[in-house]
């Protein structure tokens, strides 16, 4: 009695002919690869998957030589604010301090007096003069407005907005949090207010779109994200909020990438009410398993901003008229204390969730180790994936400490690429050692996946931060910045291989989809995308400019270049 073997469906689609970067753990590269059912079904050589496939079943898709690779993974956006900042009006490129003051001034020309006018995240370290505007400069473009020119947890006002606020000689923090306000020799404010946004109330300063409106516009995003090869991103700043959006379009079946989640909570406050807001996100349905949402973590800012002048830093950041810094002892702002971010740190380990920490200096990052290492001992923390978030500046040992507690970075290239200009300006050459020491980590046996911090604005190259992939991979290996002549510490680039790892497997990992996405593997989901040149042989200046053709999710084609 014979028996009789069952075979395989065949597949639904083959793809021939190509350079496949499987980006497994031996980096193999294949010429063909065949999916079915949104997965991958196996990789090989093209006569090998030829073989796979049926004749009016099987769809064959020829390369032509070209390369194909994984879907591009960004470890760090915050979409739905990004999706809708130029609702109201378009926000226009900004490299001098002339062009910031020439926008406030014709802002100042429609905004109703009284009214105010603010101007979000145009990092001094981007522009020319490598400062921030002075109060004198805002009173001068705009006298009858209040004027907040905001980067990140730093605030730059004039002299109305210093009254709205409520911000005199007399001013101190009173409810316990973090921050303080710049004064000159006589005492007076100088404008700057570091950490203290919270005494800042502009309320409605540009018109809100609709729930439609900003779903809309997060779809938009989501269609470039994909143009540039991203399959999956990491949302590391969602509220409740923003979560609802992300909910109806996962409802629709009509997100286009992946989205994973770390959801932030109160850290200013009675303790009591901090450690219930996190155990209402231990709850959170969204922590089951899905392959398109997922709420992974939790999220906090830690320290203050190293593109404004105020990450908390091991030694003292240095007297700075650009920074407007006076103080030659100030090493920049702690938001948390240690024994408050323990009990946090501690209740989020205790749902299971990965924690992780806005932390750009490196005494902010040696801060969170600390507690990492604490709770550690109290329970394995090593399948958590805690996280330090930016981890700009680092040193040998907080490198090693990371990489023991199984610690993974979250890194963003286009820093390097748009800021280690103003960066040594302000440190100098050798305390930049440690900036994105990305070899180091890598030789160490650490994790780092790369992301933008893409906050502002829909446009890979135009978008604060910039998230074109193939621009920071290339910063990764070059070391290379813009105005910066030369390399920043060339010791610490990382190989074309790496790069790729970075933004694929790396970040797979990161947001614990490791067994799902990353590379390409049988029984992985068919995340991928096709581009337009070798990206492990091109000129390496060549890389930066690499096109993707095609972006699919799932089997599913999402973008197709029309050229």
């Amino acid at each position: 009695m014979s028996t009789v073997f069952a075979q395989p469906p065949p597949p639904d689609a083959v793809w021939l002919n190509g350079k496949i970067l499987t980006v497994d753990a031996s980096f193999t590269v294949a010429e063909a690869m065949a999916v079915r059912g949104g997965k991958i079904v196996a990789t090989g050589t093209s006569a090998a998957m030829r073989a796979l496939a049926r004749d009016g079943v099987t769809q064959l898709q020829d390369l032509g030589g070209r390369m194909l690779l994984p879907g591009l993974i960004d470890s760090h956006v915050h979409a739905p604010a990004a999706a809708v900042f130029e609702f109201d009006h378009e926000i226009p490129d900004m490299e001098t301090l002339r062009d910031v003051l020439d926008y406030i001034a014709a802002r100042a020309r429609v905004v109703p007096e009284g009214g105010w006018i603010s101007l979000q995240q145009v990092f001094i370290t981007r522009l020319k003069e490598s400062r921030f505007p002075t109060r004198a400069e805002l009173d001068a473009v705009a006298p009858r407005h209040a004027v907040n020119f905001r980067t990140g947890p730093d605030n730059m006002l004039n002299t109305l907005a210093l009254k709205k606020c409520g911000f005199d000689r007399n001013f101190a923090v009173t409810d316990g949090g973090p921050g303080y306000l710049e004064k000159d020799a006589a005492g007076d404010p100088t404008g700057m207010a570091r950490g203290l946004a919270r005494y800042i109330k502009m309320g409605q300063v540009a018109r809100v779109p609709s729930e439609m409106e900003q779903r809309q516009r997060l779809q938009a995003l989501f269609r470039d994200y994909n143009q540039i090869g991203f399959t999956t991103i990491a949302d590391r700043g969602a509220t409740p909020e923003s979560i609802k959006h992300y909910e109806k379009l996962r409802a629709d079946g009509t997100l286009t990438a992946r989205v994973a989640l770390s959801q932030t909570f109160p850290t200013v406050g009675a303790m009591a009410g901090i450690l219930g807001a996190i155990d209402r996100i231990g709850a959170s349905p969204l922590r089951k398993t899905d392959p398109w949402l997922h709420l992974i973590g939790t999220k906090i800012w830690l320290d203050g901003g190293m593109l404004t002048g105020s990450s908390y830093m091991s030694q003292p950041w240095g007297r700075s008229e650009n920074y407007g810094i006076r103080d030659d002892t100030y090493r920049g702002v702690l938001n948390v204390p240690p024994d408050r971010l323990l009990e946090m740190v501690r209740r989020v380990a205790s749902h299971g969730l990965q924690f992780t920490a806005h932390a750009q200096g490196d005494a902010a990052g040696a801060v969170l180790l600390d507690v990492y290492e604490q709770v550690n001992r109290e329970r394995p923390l090593r399948d958590l994936r805690m996280g330090i978030t930016h981890s700009s500046f680092m040193t040998k040992e907080t490198v090693e400490r990371a990489t023991r507690l199984g610690v993974v970075l979250d890194i963003q290239p286009i820093w390097l690429y748009l800021d280690a200009r103003t960066l040594v300006q302000q440190f100098g050459y050798d305390r930049l050692r440690y900036f994105q020491p990305l070899k180091t980590i890598f030789a160490a046996g650490g994790v780092a996946g790369g992301g933008s911090d893409h906050m502002l604005k829909i446009g890979d190259l135009r978008a604060i931060n910039p998230y074109n992939p193939f621009l920071a991979m290339w910063t990764t290996i070059t070391r290379h910045a813009k105005w910066y002549e030369g390399e920043l510490h060339p010791e610490e680039a990382i190989t074309r291989r790496q790069a790729i790892e970075f933004y694929t497997r790396n970040n797979a990992f990161l947001l614990f989809w490791e067994k799902e996405i990353g590379s390409l593997e049988a029984g992985k989901r068919a995340d991928f995308i096709v581009v337009d040149r070798d990206l492990l042989t091109c000129p390496i200046d060549d890389l930066r400019t690499t096109r993707v053709l095609e972006t699919w999710v799932e089997g599913r084609a999402v973008f197709r270049r029309a050229d």
